[in-house]
């Protein structure tokens, strides 16, 4: 191999030992002890060469994940440690790629887990086989089989919450690819005693509690039946509860499960009215009375649940109820009809529940065996499943008991013939030399039971077909008669001395010893019970039935058909099918699943020594690992066998490059291994004792440690070495920027150097040449100076000439205008001595007046109107001239505040400004409406969906949309309506459907009457006349009164040019048909808040209650 594969092995990281074959001593407590390891630490699987020993945890584990389905996938068995998927996918690759037909046989106690075996092997064939929308349709039927037939066929036993009470194999078939094509389902021996009648801390089958528990109420009615179990004989009480199931939840998915495997809607309803009638049948009982002729004969006494049974069947009443009281009987051609006592009614009632429940889980099943049966006839693969109960040893052991000890006993001999088989044709296939395996062949007692001529069947046969008398003691003299001298039969009435002061055997009672441990039977009801006798009349009532299920479980009661030959017993009926059933697997490759129930309790982490190990005695556990190891122990091809201990050789270690035969002799010659030990076979190595290989194991730990050691040496070598090239590599590079880091430093500080020197040397040449600029700029400006200087004295010269020459003008210019002003002032003096008052006065009133009006401009108010500001009046004589400017200031800031209106501000004010002027002093409620403003729209009725019927039916605009309480005319009592205001009328709808009850147009609108109070209560006035006013005037109340009425009286106003009359008054008179009426409001206690109350006190007066 190019390169090493890292496998895990059954070996690897075991406890204890993973396979029962490697076991080292092998002894009964070694094996128990093992187990009791294992289960400890989670692990529920164990192997016994290819056998799956499997314990019920009782618990949930984390072991069947989709991630561990593809983990086991096209693995090799003894790849991977112990689990269920490996022996799926065993059988399932055997099958696919070697066209072996498969069966897997599923054996174990009650409780035990063989039912969820079941499930995970069909759910992991389902996950790895083909995918496609037929193919899940195929698998998904196949899994949804199981809830239906769990829900008719297993009840909560003592051992078990879900213990199957029949034996189901089923056959899944599969084309060349492997993928699911259909499947067939067999049952056996469904324990239909439970239906009677349920042990202590039992229940019935769960299909009854589920119909109770989660069927509807209208279901329950159809069927007749009530949610109390205490209403029905046939249902235990005392365990009707089950922690942890939800019946109703069952019962939701036992339909679904119906609906996918294909049942159709009417064969569900039948099927749950039959289970309904067996339910009822439980109820019916029976009274003795006497006949004329002295013998007693039964009645029932309550008929009403037969009456029910009928409706629900569709049998005539009276041919059911003379079918309980009656029995026919036929012989040549004569018929003898004779009563039936109470006890032999009691026992026809239970036989027609028994059988009417038995039939109908054949049906089911011959049913599902339709839906899922394979629709092509291409050559098909066979994978059987087979779910059977396990040997049972109870303390009282009765029928049921012994076929299924019986079938067990058959299952052990088929298993242990073809274990040796198996282990042969290996042998042979390996060209290895066979021996002779000694063990216990369980034939003697199979031929005890099953013998035509003495075996315990025939005997109990020939008893129930003899005439005359038949009892189970005779049956128990015949068995003693001819079993006596047979080694593993036992009894006290036998002729054999050995058994007669043997107490422990009760005289009514035989022992027999089977394979797994002696099983005590008690003989009564032996002979009844394999007689399952259904009376004919029973059998014609039930063929007689409308009901179209019942009369198919009912053939043979067909008139037309009348078969006086006795039906086959329920022995004779079983062993056949347990003979069909052999020669079904002996045609097919045997794989085997073991369960073992760990404790009685159904509790998680208890393992009970004593019952585990009373398990593995009846299972035959030890017996199966001594014929394993009879001739090798272990078994392993070259290649895997290579591979894992090549590591102990040098000349295997690492690669071997020759044949893998090669390498293993090698290898063996290396490890000095006796030659006695091994054998080498055609494709794998034989190791005889486990020693060998644990010796293996032991040097190939040894060594996985010399070479982990090893490795781990070379790897801190590399490490280290690794660590130094490293850090070499560093300090070089750190060296190396190092120096180039001083390098750039020095660089700068000799660059810093030279440029200060530069910066010195470049300085002193700017002073230098600067002092000989400023010298020779002195030398300029000094010349400058001196010529300013002399011109400045020249200047200042020539103003003094001429400032001196322009006084001498100044003087005589001054001269004159004293002259002239002189004459000025003599004429002034003259004109002022005659108007001096009135100008002084109207002087000072100028400046009185400036004074008031700057002082005006500093105080002006706020340009708010509502401001009531107004600066002081400062002079008596401005008072008139004060109230006009506050006059004009106040209309000036009012016109620049309305010019900020926009149109619909304009028209809200002038709503505001019209109430005002209706209700103000006059209406209580009017102040309240000051500061709310005018909405108009109350109803967004164009964007409401609920009033697009009234948006349609009103073509106008809408001025005003509320909600009012329409006062009725007759009582006062309140009804919401939809007030609408158009240009036109007033509409009143409905307010929830938006129907229009009313219209009146505004012209036959005169009067609005409401009273001075703080309520919202009105009465529109109609025109006498009117098509409006034929029920008379409206009473409404509304919280939005005051707008209500501004808006109808400015429509009314723009349309009809006539004012509305609006009156105020706490009394007023509306018109009612023809009667005119008073309405008088008085003041009284609301029970409903502010809201008034109305109360019609008679035909001539309303009062109205307002707060």
């Amino acid at each position: 191999m190019a390169k090493m594969e890292v496998k895990t092995s059954l070996l690897d990281n075991m406890i204890g030992v993973g396979d029962m074959v490697l076991l080292e001593p092998l002894s009964e407590d070694s094996f128990i002890n093992n187990l009791k390891k294992r289960f400890d630490h989670s692990e529920i699987y164990t192997y016994i060469g290819s056998v799956v020993v499997s314990i019920n945890p009782y618990r949930s584990l984390p072991i069947y994940s989709p991630e561990k389905v593809e983990e086991y996938r096209n693995r090799n068995f003894y790849e991977l440690s112990p689990h269920i998927f490996a022996l799926s996918d065993e059988a399932y690759r055997s099958l696919r790629d070697q066209d072996k037909d498969q069966c897997i046989l599923i054996t174990g106690e009650s409780g035990a887990g063989k039912t969820e075996a079941s499930k995970l092997v069909m759910s992991y064939v389902a996950a790895v086989c083909g995918k496609g929308a037929e193919v899940n349709q195929v698998k998904e039927q196949l899994l949804q089989s199981n809830p239906v037939l769990e829900a008719f066929g297993n009840a909560k036993t003592v051992r078990n919450d879900n213990s199957s009470r029949f034996g189901k194999y089923m056959d899944i078939e599969f084309d060349f690819k492997g993928d699911p094509l259909g499947g067939v389902i067999s049952n056996y021996l469904l324990e239909k005693s439970r239906v009677v009648k349920q042990p202590r801390g039992e229940r019935n089958f769960h299909i009854f509690y589920q119909i109770l528990s989660g069927a509807s109420d209208d279901l329950l009615n159809k069927l007749k039946l009530e949610r109390d179990f205490s209403r029905y004989n046939y249902l235990s009480l005392d365990s009707a509860r089950v922690n942890g199931v939800d019946d109703a939840v069952n019962f939701r998915t036992v339909r679904n499960a119906m609906q996918i495997v294909g049942f159709m809607d009417h064969e569900t309803q039948s099927i749950l009215e039959v289970v309904a009638a067996v339910l009822k049948l439980g109820n019916i009982e029976f009274k003795p009375e006497s006949r004329v002729n002295g013998l007693d004969e039964s009645k029932i006494k309550d008929k009403n649940e037969l009456k029910e049974i009928c409706e629900l069947t569709g049998i005539d009443q009276s041919v059911l109820e003379r079918a309980f009281s009656f029995r026919t009987v036929e012989a040549k051609q004569e018929k003898v009809s004779t009563t039936l006592n109470v006890a032999q009614a009691y026992y026809a009632r239970d036989a027609l529940a028994k059988n009417l429940y038995s039939r109908l889980f054949s049906w089911l099943v011959t049913r599902i065996n339709e839906s899922i049966k394979a629709q092509t006839k291409v050559r098909k693969k066979v994978m059987g499943v087979l779910d059977i109960y396990g040997f049972e040893i109870f303390e009282d052991n009765s029928f049921e008991q012994f076929i299924i000890n019986y079938c067990n006993e058959k299952l052990q001999q088929i298993f242990i013939e073809l274990t040796l088989k198996e282990e042969q044709e290996e042998y042979i296939r390996e060209d290895i030399e066979w021996t002779h395996i000694e063990y216990f062949n369980n034939a003697i007692i199979c031929d005890l039971i099953e013998n035509n001529q003495t075996g315990i069947l025939a005997m109990l046969d020939e008893e129930c077909l003899r005439p005359g008398t038949v009892t189970d003691d005779t049956f128990l003299e015949k068995l003693n008669q001819i079993c006596a001298t047979h080694q593993h039969f036992e009894s006290r009435m036998s002729k054999c001395s050995r058994f007669l002061n043997d107490t422990s055997l009760p005289h009514s009672c035989f022992r027999i010893q089977h394979y797994a441990g002696k099983v005590m039977y008690q003989v009564e009801g032996f002979v009844d019970k394999n007689n399952d006798l259904l009376y004919r009349d029973l059998s014609q009532a039930m063929w007689k039935a409308n009901h179209s299920l019942i009369k198919a479980l009912f053939p043979e009661g067909n008139p037309a058909k009348i078969n006086l030959k006795r039906p086959p017993t329920a022995g004779s009926q079983f062993k056949a099918s347990v003979a069909t059933l052999m020669k079904n697997l002996q045609t097919k490759n045997p794989n085997y699943i073991r369960c073992i129930k760990p404790n009685d309790k159904k509790a998680a982490h208890i393992f009970n020594e004593a019952l585990v190990c009373h398990q593995v005695r009846y299972l035959g556990l030890l017996e199966n690992v001594r014929v394993r190891r009879a001739g090798y122990a272990f078994r392993q091809p070259y290649e895997l066998c290579l591979e894992r201990y090549k590591m102990l050789c040098k000349q295997t270690w690492p690669h071997w490059r020759g044949p893998a035969r090669a390498g293993v002799e090698v290898l063996f010659n290396e490890l000095e291994i006796p030659e006695e030990e091994y054998s080498f076979g055609r494709s794998k190595i034989f190791i005889r004792n486990p020693r060998t290989l644990f010796k293996l194991e032991d040097l190939r730990k040894q060594r996985l440690e010399d070479l982990a050691t090893l490795i781990q040496k070379i790897y801190r070598g590399w490490k280290c070495r690794t660590r130094f090239l490293l850090m070499k590599r560093s300090q070089i590079v750190i060296a190396s920027w190092y120096r180039r880091y001083a390098q750039q430093k020095k660089y700068q500080r000799i660059k810093s150097s030279a440029i200060v020197v530069q910066s010195y040397i470049r300085g002193w040449k700017a002073r230098k040449l600067l002092r000989e600029l400023k010298h020779q700029k002195r030398c300029k400006e000094a010349a400058t100076t001196i010529a300013a200087y002399w011109h400045g004295t020249q200047a200042r010269r020539e103003l003094r000439r001429l400032k001196e020459e322009a006084r001498n003008k100044h003087a005589i210019a001054v001269v004159w205008a004293y002259w002239l002003g002189y004459k000025v002032r003599r004429e002034y003096r003259k004109f002022f001595r005659a108007n001096a008052g009135r100008k002084i006065y109207e002087f000072t009133l100028q400046k009185i007046m400036q004074k008031y009006f700057l002082e005006m401009k500093n105080k002006m108010p706020s340009l708010s109107p509502i401001d009531k500001n107004w600066p002081a009046r400062p002079y008596l004589f401005l008072d008139s001239t004060h109230k006009e400017l506050k006059r004009i200031f106040h209309l000036w800031r009012c016109k620049k505040y309305r010019d900020q209106f926009t149109d619909q501000q304009k028209l809200i004010y002038e709503e505001k400004l019209e109430a005002s002027e209706l209700f103000k002093d006059k209406k209580a409620l009017y102040p309240a409406s000051v500061g709310q403003p005018f909405q108009g729209a109350y109803l967004e009725i164009s964007k409401n969906p609920k009033y697009k019927r009234l948006k349609d039916a009103v073509e106008e605009k809408i001025i005003i949309a509320e909600v009012v309480n329409k006062i009725n005319r007759a009582n006062g009592k309140c009804a919401s309506r939809i007030f609408l205001l158009t240009k036109n009328n007033v509409l009143l709808a409905d307010q929830k459907s938006g129907h229009i009850k009313s219209e009146v147009p505004l012209g036959d609108v005169t009067k609005v009457s409401m009273s001075s109070q703080s309520d919202g209560f009105f009465a529109v006035h109609l025109k006498e006349g009117s098509g409006a006013a034929g029920k008379g005037d409206f009473l409404f109340s509304s919280d939005h009164l005051i707008e209500m009425a501004t808006k109808l009286y400015r429509t009314t106003l723009s349309q009809t040019k006539q004012k509305l009359n609006i009156e105020i008054s706490d009394e007023f008179l509306v018109q009612f048909r023809q009667d005119k009426v008073c309405v008088k409001f008085i003041q009284g206690n609301q029970k409903n808040g502010n809201i008034p109350t109305c109360k019609r006190k008679n035909n001539r007066l309303l009062e109205v209650a307002v707060p």
